[in-house]
């Protein structure tokens, strides 16, 4: 993301919590602090001065930590960020909520497919409580402060190194990706969505999936569709092994259409087993 942001127009800020390791590419370029966002002081210095921010920092799954702290400090930490934002008068929050908030891992089916925003809220974990609740604060927020808040709902971010790793496994069985109806969201498309939304002519909040063009399948989406789920409908036909997790709306105000695809990574001879 840094990377992604520095090498264009922005002058670029980066905080953790932690000074990340020196790997002799960007951190020597770029001012970074170390900061801890559960402490609203501290959020409200990081944001002073600023334009914008990109919000990132959360506990970035379920299961990580016990379901309350994982609740209480990505609450915490997000609305800090977006109070903190409101006081500085910033131009624009974009920041991370989640394709959890669609309702997964979709154990229970979903009731159509493709997903689309309008799959929401149906949280089945305190994560996916955290940026339910989260995208309600940022509602209210930007209809108070005038600032346009926009929600990034990332699906599974990966990279290169972990395509050949981690899909083939899934191949023989869909059933060990079904919890995100196969999707995933490359690294730098992802950083590409926080970019776009920075400039984005928008207002109010908003809220967008934020996937890859295909499935991390190589079989036909509605083959996986009918295997798998299928007493689900499908509201518009899926042509190949494109993607269940509609990017359309991020695609109509962001401008945001995936660039990159795990099958850019992958042989073919890999991929025909």
């Amino acid at each position: 993301m840094v990377t992604d942001l520095f090498g264009g127009e922005h002058r670029v800020l980066a905080t953790d919590m932690y000074m990340p390791p020196d790997d002799g590419t960007v951190i020597e370029q770029v001012d970074f602090l170390v900061a801890d966002l559960t402490d609203y002081g501290q959020a409200f210095e990081v944001l002073k001065g600023m334009d914008a921010v990109i919000h990132l920092a959360n506990i970035p799954a379920p299961g990580l930590r016990t379901p309350a702290v994982t609740f209480n400090n990505n609450i915490t930490m997000n609305f800090n960020v977006f109070h903190a934002a409101a006081e500085h008068g910033l131009s624009r929050v974009v920041w991370a909520s989640s394709e959890t908030t669609l309702g997964l891992p979709f154990d229970t089916p979903p009731r159509y497919a493709p997903i689309d925003e309008d799959h929401y809220p149906v949280p089945t974990s305190t994560y996916a409580l955290s940026k339910v609740a989260s995208e309600t604060i940022a509602e209210q927020i930007a209809g108070w402060s005038g600032i346009p808040f926009v929600a990034l709902r990332f699906s599974n971010i990966l990279g290169p190194a972990e395509y050949t790793e981690d899909f083939p496994q899934s191949w023989d069985d869909p059933s060990r990706r079904k919890w995100n109806l196969w999707g995933y969201i490359d690294e730098r498309d992802a950083a590409q969505a926080c970019r776009r939304a920075l400039t984005a002519d928008v207002t109010g909040a908003s809220s967008y999936i934020i996937a890859a063009a295909d499935t991390v399948m190589t079989r036909p989406s509605e083959d996986l569709m009918r295997e798998v789920y299928p007493g689900v409908p499908l509201k518009s036909a899926v042509p190949g092994t494109a993607t269940l997790l509609s990017f359309e709306r991020a695609r109509q105000a962001l401008g945001f259409v995936p660039e990159h695809s795990w099958r850019d990574h992958v042989s073919p001879e890999t991929r025909n087993g």
